[in-house]
């Protein structure tokens, strides 16, 4: 995700907010949390939109908490690395995961050694990333229809990345392919930062990724955007139709970024954190830096209703995974 902008516009406002008394109070008081250092880990290399969200998050936390959340990138394995790291850490709130759809897809295709509904307990759902689809200029196509054409028309030869495989890009592409009933390779990479290196390059043609990623590449014409896979049109890029109105019906790939803790993390931690990221994302100068990328925050939730939307997801996957044809 590094739209510059994005993250320096970020920084910028985040930096000048003052760390409070009370989180100062909280920092020298020993039996508060937390007293050291937090550990946030994020399955994707430095650069993708989970990795800026993360970031803006951590620096938030830290200055509303008096303690430095520090992110961790351990890419690789479609997050299951990062996945494992945090169910095996101690569960006393100083371990936590940044994730998104693609950890409970992991859960769901057994990429992972245990079940992740009891591995981790919910915390916080920080945004909801709508995808744009976007193609290399090289790339003789400007619109859904063109791009089912040109692939009709030459079957196998497009290669599109993701950040994983079974990460909810590859997932969600495999899914636009059958739905389309066109043929397309599948490259996965570490993080979608990383794959947008070789589309900016030409060596793969296509990608959906989330606005903020995009965003300074299609200003600068280096890559064109042809559809947003949300089921209406974002304000951000209201020119851009959707998937389900440009050629494939029904269409539509949202994903959530969200913060986890090993399980039995206790309770008033985990409610803590919750209420932290609520209003961290929800004040003003946050939501400004989001919606200027598109980035949607949900209303704040506490911990069982977060825990409750995670456990819909799960069945929602298992259920298309199950009846569905893909093959992953």
């Amino acid at each position: 995700m590094h739209s510059a902008s994005f993250v320096s516009a970020g920084l910028i406002v985040l930096s000048c907010v003052a760390v409070t008394a009370e989180a100062q109070q909280r920092a020298v008081d020993g039996s508060a949390y937390p007293n050291r250092p937090v550990r946030v880990v994020v399955g994707v290399s430095p650069g993708g939109g989970l990795d800026s969200i993360t970031r803006l998050v951590a620096q938030k936390l830290g200055e509303r908490m008096g303690q430095t959340f520090v992110v961790d990138n351990r890419p690789g394995a479609a997050s299951t690395i990062a996945m494992k790291i945090v169910a095996d850490a101690p569960a006393d709130g100083y371990t936590l995961m940044s994730g998104t759809k693609t950890a409970i897809l992991n859960g769901v295709l057994g990429k992972v050694p245990f079940d992740i509904a009891k591995a981790y307990t919910p915390v916080a759902h920080m945004t909801t990333q709508i995808y744009v689809l976007v193609v290399n200029p090289a790339m003789p196509v400007k619109s859904i229809n063109e791009l089912l054409a040109y692939a009709k028309s030459k079957p196998g030869a497009l290669n599109y990345g993701s950040a994983g495989t079974g990460s909810i890009q590859h997932v969600g592409m495999e899914l636009f392919k059958s739905m389309a009933a066109v043929k397309m390779e599948h490259v996965p990479y570490k993080g979608g930062g990383t794959a947008i290196i070789d589309l900016l390059s030409g060596q793969i043609q296509l990608m959906p990724s989330v606005t903020t990623t995009v965003a300074p590449h299609l200003k600068s014409g280096k890559l064109r955007a042809i559809a947003v896979t949300s089921t209406r049109r974002i304000e951000i890029y209201p020119e851009l139709p959707t998937v389900s109105e440009s050629g494939v019906p029904g269409f539509e790939l949202t994903n959530i970024y969200a913060l986890y803790a090993p399980a039995r993390t206790p309770d008033r931690i985990v409610t803590q954190l919750n209420r932290e990221v609520g209003t961290a994302m929800n004040m003003p100068e946050m939501k400004k830096i989001l919606d200027a990328d598109g980035v949607q925050v949900p209303p704040p939730s506490n911990p069982e209703e977060f825990k409750d939307t995670v456990v819909k997801e799960l069945r929602l996957w298992k259920k298309f995974i199950a009846h569905s044809k893909l093959k992953l």
